[in-house]
């Protein structure tokens, strides 16, 4: 079976600006994908080429095996879902939502019926007469879905859909999204700059920088074995500590940095190479006195913020190595740690733990 969305070689050029660059990826039918990256990187030129607002300047795009290079944006079985919901002030919730349904010339108990399964599935029953004026944020949001969704589209594109909601609820909002998109198997395509919105929606993701797509994989693919620095960078908290390879020693290669750190790696490395190792806050252990574990060395504390569940530092360990570390208040074992009264300490992580990146 072909992939149900094919995008091959895809390009877009604006005059000597490569918004677009050589892009392929193919999606299965049921799929939350999501492109993430930075402002200005190309994921939502991508969106519009395949909405077919934009006409690539190479490449193909294929939607359930139709080739889509001269079909019209309003003849694809795709719809979608803008940044600012672009809801119609003068309409009520209901003729919001059933607006294509009635450009479509659907029969009117047909439209009647579907926009009631809809209000029901966003939660929204008995707000079909309200105006969207009256709603907040989170409820005009969940009107602009079911409006999206409305004419069953194959496809559904959201661009930084929940962008306009407050963090409290932009995180509420993220699960019934994806219960709602497991409910119906739509396949959704997500465009976001929002790390930890890709990762809570997504069973995979493509990271873009510069008009390339750098990574897909899942998320936990992403967070835990980036391809390179960039990504590493981009997903999440992380620390740098720069290296060169020394040698195997036993299950680890010892690498020289301003300390001896000993990393694990199943492949073989280039002894005296230059690297990068990366090491994510949550995987360091903060300890007021040496316990004599692997990868231990001493820390100066420069900076600490409470995070509710846990304490985020900032530390400077030998040679000027600058590291991020965060403790859980849930381990038993940081309940000695009092951040406001220890200015020294101990770290230590481990081997497996260390994320070893050859990009430059």
């Amino acid at each position: 079976m072909p992939p149900f969305i094919r995008i091959q070689n895809i390009s877009k050029k604006y005059g000597v600006l490569q918004a677009v660059d050589a892009v392929s990826f193919d999606l299965e039918k049921g799929e939350l994908f999501s492109l993430l990256g930075p402002s200005g990187c190309g994921k939502t030129t991508l969106l519009r080429i395949l909405a077919g607002f934009e006409v690539p300047t190479s490449g193909l795009v294929e939607i359930d095996g139709q080739n889509m290079a001269n079909v019209d944006p309003a003849d694809r079985p795709v719809n979608i879902m803008f940044q600012n919901y672009a809801l119609f002030p003068h309409m009520s919730v209901f003729n919001n939502i059933a607006y294509g349904l009635q450009r479509a010339s659907l029969a009117k108990n047909e439209i009647n019926h579907r926009v009631e399964d809809l209000l029901k599935l966003v939660h929204l029953t008995g707000m079909g007469e309200r105006k969207p004026a009256t709603l907040s944020g989170g409820q005009r949001q969940r009107v602009a879905l079911a409006r999206a969704l409305a004419r069953r589209p194959k496809l559904l594109l959201l661009d930084e859909p929940l962008a306009a909601l407050d963090k409290k609820l932009r995180s509420d909002t993220q699960f019934e999204l994806v219960n709602i998109q497991e409910k119906l198997g739509t396949t959704f395509i997500v465009v976001t700059h929002d790390q930890e919105e890709a990762m809570t929606l997504s069973t995979r993701i493509g990271v873009m920088n510069e008009g390339q797509l750098v990574q897909l994989a899942t998320p936990n693919e992403i967070y835990e074995n980036p391809k390179t620095r960039f990504i590493a960078d981009f997903v999440g908290d992380i620390s740098f500590v720069p290296a060169k390879i020394n040698r195997q020693d036993g299950d680890y290669w010892l690498m020289d940095a301003a300390v001896p750190i000993y990393a694990a790696c199943e492949h073989n490395l280039e002894a005296g190479k230059s690297i990068t190792l990366a090491i994510r806050p949550e995987k360091i252990t903060l300890t007021p006195e040496a316990s004599g574990k692997i990868n231990e060395f001493p820390v100066r504390i420069d900076d600490w913020a409470f995070y509710g569940a846990g304490t985020q530092y900032r530390v400077t360990g030998p040679g000027g190595i600058k590291l991020k570390l965060f403790q859980s208040h849930n381990q038993p074992s940081n309940a000695q740690l009092r951040p406001d009264q220890i200015e020294t300490g101990f770290i230590h992580f481990a081997p497996e733990s260390i994320i070893i990146l050859e990009d430059k």
